[in-house]
This record gives C-alpha cells, structure tokens and sequence, in this order.
C-alpha cells in the first residue's frame, strides 16, 4: 500500500543517512521504523499483565504455598 505523509528535510536527511549506512532504499527505512515503532506500542499495551497470571483468582504467594504442598 501506498501512502502520502509530509515530513521535515531534517526528516528526510536523517533517512537518507540511515539508508545509506544501511544499503537500503529510503522506503525500506521507513518500512523498519513503523515496524519498530508498532512493535514498540504493542508491548506497552501488554504491560498491564504479566504473564498468563490474569486468568488466576488467588494472589501468587497462595498459588505458590498450594503448588509447593502437593510435591
């Protein structure tokens, strides 16, 4: 897909410089920043939760006392 976005000449000249240390075209560049970019807030969303922990209703030192009696 195809898209249209203003950016600044500052902008542009760090992409080149980017792309140009990197052998890749200006796109490829820009391409692998908003991968970056989605990637990065996507794990800021999940910071919420750790784990699969949610799904349990007892606190970790109940859950932890209860596995370690069955051993």
């Amino acid at each position: 897909m195809r898209t249209l976005i203003d950016i600044t000449e500052r902008q542009v000249q760090a992409l080149e410089d980017i792309a140009k240390a990197e052998k890749l075209s200006r796109a490829a560049v820009i391409r692998a920043a908003i991968d970056d970019y989605v990637l990065r807030h996507r794990r800021a969303e999940g910071d919420n939760a750790f784990g699969l922990w949610g799904e349990h209703a007892v606190d970790g030192l109940e859950y932890q006392e209860k596995v370690r009696s069955e051993w």
